[in-house]
């Protein structure tokens, strides 16, 4: 008596080379399943639009109301019922979206490698075209998801990008140097880590790693984290690098130091020795020159220029910033400890002295 098994059939054995031709296989379906959303999204950014066009020239031509919208979201949604986006309220946005971007090759060319809600992003916390393309060809060249791309936005990247004080012209090569001046920032913000203005070197070092993804988003793409207080050996004595990274697209090693006050000049001549020893003892000859950032609280520019001019090391000073301040205007409005202390004690004796 035989039996029919439910399973399919499975070599016990696969031929030679198998596992490298699956494994091809694999890559090559995940590449199609990503070119057909890409497809499909582009379609649909493009229908859109397209959408927000007619619209937009049939109000100009014919004096379409909003109530039109209304009634148009209405006939397209029970046509499509199966679809989604055709609300009054996107197709409002299709018509912003139009009206944001009236040259079609922009649409064609850029904006439809971007998902819908993407560009939703853009028009609602953006003003004007320059800064709109900007972003949007950042998110397209990070692979920014949404949340990504807002955040960048409402910490403003584009005002802080390649702001950085860096001698990079004079020490690095180009086109690297133009690389290099704009993978840093300035300043950089960490507000994610929770801290005030209070807090010691150690503390918001310690801080950064234990939001290290955090921290990697906000230094940029590129960076990838090596370690921290990275011991060098030099002639017996023993120093500690804050933190240490590697930069993919530079391929070199990035030394970061953290200054809990104002920019000295001398603050460069540390890291300039840690930068040595990391070319002499961790440095591949394959890897570019290590890049040096003094992170700290506040500089004077001039003075940081000064200090960088003659330094032949490539190296850049920035601000960190990390929770602001209460206004002053809402700290003298707040009760203190002590008042908070004393309301409560009254509080208690109230009911003591009415038994």
């Amino acid at each position: 008596m035989s039996f029919v098994s439910d399973f399919p059939p499975r070599l016990t054995t696969p031929p030679a080379n198998y596992a490298d031709w699956l494994a091809e296989l694999k890559i090559r379906i995940h590449a199609a399943q990503q070119r057909a959303t890409l497809a499909v999204n582009r379609e649909l950014v493009l229908l859109y639009w397209q959408i927000g066009r007619d619209i937009l020239a049939r109000q100009a031509e014919q004096g379409w109301g909003s109530k039109v919208v209304e009634r148009l979201a209405e006939d397209l949604r029970a046509a499509f019922p199966e679809m989604k986006g055709f609300s009054p309220r996107n197709l409002k946005y299709m018509r912003a979206f139009a009206e944001a971007w009236p040259d079609a090759e922009i649409v064609q060319g850029v904006l439809a490698q971007l998902p819908w809600y993407h560009q939703l992003a853009l028009l609602d916390k953006l003003p004007g075209p320059e800064t709109r393309r900007w972003y949007a060809a950042k998110a397209i060249e990070h692979n920014w998801s949404r949340n990504v791309l807002v955040m960048q936005i409402e910490t403003r990247l584009l005002e802080r990008s390649s702001k950085a004080v860096t001698n990079f012209e004079l020490t690095l090569p180009k086109p690297e140097s133009d690389l290099a001046r704009e993978s840093l920032k300035d300043p950089y913000r960490f507000d994610f880590l929770g801290l005030t203005d209070e807090a010691q070197e150690r503390e918001i070092e310690n801080a950064l790693v234990k939001h290290v993804t955090d921290f990697l988003i906000e230094l940029g793409a590129g960076f990838a984290f090596v370690g921290r207080q990275v011991l060098l050996d030099v002639g017996g004595d023993e120093f500690f690098i804050d933190l240490l990274f590697y930069h993919l697209k530079l391929r070199c090693y990035v030394v970061i130091e953290l200054k809990g006050g104002k920019f000295k000049p001398e603050h460069l001549g540390q890291l300039s020795f840690y930068l040595a020893a990391v070319d002499a003892q961790i440095k591949h000859p394959q890897d570019a020159p290590t890049i040096g950032l003094l992170l700290c609280k506040s500089k004077n520019k001039v003075v940081a220029e000064y200090a960088l001019r003659n330094n032949t090391q490539p190296l850049g000073v920035a601000e960190y910033q990390l929770l602001d301040a209460l206004p002053a205007e809402l700290q003298t409005s707040l009760p203190s400890i002590e008042q908070i202390e004393r309301e409560l004690a009254s509080e208690l004796e109230r009911p003591a002295q009415g038994a």
